[in-house]
């Protein structure tokens, strides 16, 4: 997390004093760390669910990323839908008051998420005089209100007025919101530099993109036997197959949050896909079959030397993810085998989060490659499929064998039966754990 502030507001110099917004220029942006706090510890994984767990655990956990934000000078902190131990973040005056802005020193401010306020009493919407006073009170400096603004700021001013909300507050918001301007230069440049437009998208960010999809594959099986690997890829081989879900669709390598707010299929930037990657490297004499569901009449008098098979999951946010089987979509396990059981198979999967891999499955396949969301540089996954590049990636979490394991941590020594350990990537080198 600390690298994507430092990248977004730019290095503070050395003596920058902790806990203060920075902002490096007018070619650096605000970042805002969120969120706030135990998001990533829900039960069950749930979206705006409940983080269930003692005080030590989530400072040393969850709170322990927000420190070294803290400390590179992050503008800004967003406030969790979830709740800590059943008290709803937005609310938890402890946690944002007493323990970020007055323990942790933070002094930018603490921005709420997309209409929180109407998400903190059944039904959606209710008590919404209480959930201003509740919020802002609790900390909250900056508010959004998509749509109820009128209500909101009628709501607000009786509740100042009353003396509900004290001035003492109002006070810290509007001086941490002013600290944050500053620093950020908005007084002095209102409006964003039309001349950096050029600059989104340019071949050197696509470049560093590649590179990131390269270096974040990781190679979980390569080949039938350890002792004959099957990737790389032949560059100049006679005929190769390539299918599935994902091989040719832009908008499931991009994920969510991309194009639209649940992201989409389909073309929706400039990239290059995984088909478009493959017919870029390989040789002018081999040919490519693309066939998004392949039938058994798709290998008849077919000579294919391997194939290539990507599927994953549809993009999705939010409660949008939220999944108790985590089943590989759109009949991808089956589409799979079809080939598997025809051609020497690499399957690439295209996801956020571990799937159930089941093991008939594993057996079938020549090699599996996690790809992750990619985004729009598909060649970065050609560049080490065919061997221009090693694979280095590894496991950033568990791989479950069933979902009936989870939660499953690498600290329960007694119950760890993964299916691939925490840190688990192979190498073409050696065909040998990186672990």
């Amino acid at each position: 997390m600390t690298s994507l502030v430092t990248g977004l507001q730019g290095q503070p110099p050395d003596g920058h004093p902790k806990g203060y917004p920075f902002v490096a220029g007018r070619k650096n942006v605000i970042a805002s760390a969120k969120h706030f706090v135990g998001d990533g510890g829900t039960d069950n994984g749930t979206n705006e669910g409940n983080t269930i767990a003692s005080y030590d655990d989530l400072e040393k956990i969850h709170l322990s990323p927000y420190l070294d934000c803290i400390s590179q000078g992050v503008c800004t902190v967003m406030a969790s839908y979830s709740s800590w131990n059943g008290r709803k973040l937005h609310t938890d005056h402890f946690l944002i008051t007493e323990l970020l802005k007055d323990k942790l020193g933070f002094k930018g401010f603490v921005i709420s998420d997309w209409e929180a306020l109407d998400r903190l009493y059944v039904p959606h919407g209710s008590n919404y005089r209480q959930s201003i006073l509740s919020t802002v009170n609790a900390g909250i400096d900056m508010v959004m209100v998509p749509f109820r603004f009128e209500l909101f700021l009628e709501e607000f001013l009786s509740l100042v007025e009353s003396g509900e909300i004290p001035m003492v507050r109002i006070d810290d918001a509007v001086e941490r919101i002013l600290r944050v301007k500053f620093v950020a230069g908005l007084f002095e440049y209102p409006l964003s530099d039309r001349s950096l437009l050029d600059v989104v998208g340019c071949k050197p960010h696509r470049e560093l993109a590649r590179e990131a999809v390269r270096k974040s594959l990781v190679l979980m099986k390569n080949g039938k036997d350890q002792k004959i690997p099957f990737l790389p890829l032949d560059k100049n081989t006679k005929r190769i197959l390539v299918a599935g879900t994902h091989a040719d669709d832009l908008g499931y390598q991009c994920g969510g949050w991309t194009a639209t707010w649940e992201g989409t299929s389909g073309r929706i930037t400039d990239g290059t896909t995984i088909l478009d990657a493959i017919k870029e490297v390989v040789g002018s004499e081999t040919e490519i079959t693309y066939e998004l569901n392949p039938s058994p009449e798709t290998f008849s008098g077919q000579d294919f030397s391997f194939a290539v098979v990507a599927i994953g999951e549809a993009p999705y946010v939010e409660s949008g993810g939220d999944d108790p089987e985590l089943k590989i979509p759109f009949n991808g396990a089956e589409l799979v085998s079809l080939v598997a059981d025809q051609v020497p198979t690499l399957v690439i999967l295209i996801t956020g989060r571990p799937l159930v891999l089941e093991p008939w499955l594993l057996e079938k396949i020549d090699a599996l490659v996690v790809a992750w969301l990619p985004g729009s540089e598909g060649c970065g996954i050609t560049d080490v499929i065919f061997g221009d590049y090693a694979f280095h990636g590894r496991l950033p979490m568990t791989w479950f064998k069933s979902v009936d394991q989870l939660p499953l941590h690498i600290g329960k020594q007694n119950s760890y039966d993964p299916l691939f350990p925490y840190g688990f990537g192979l190498t073409c080198e050696n065909n040998g754990d990186s672990n």
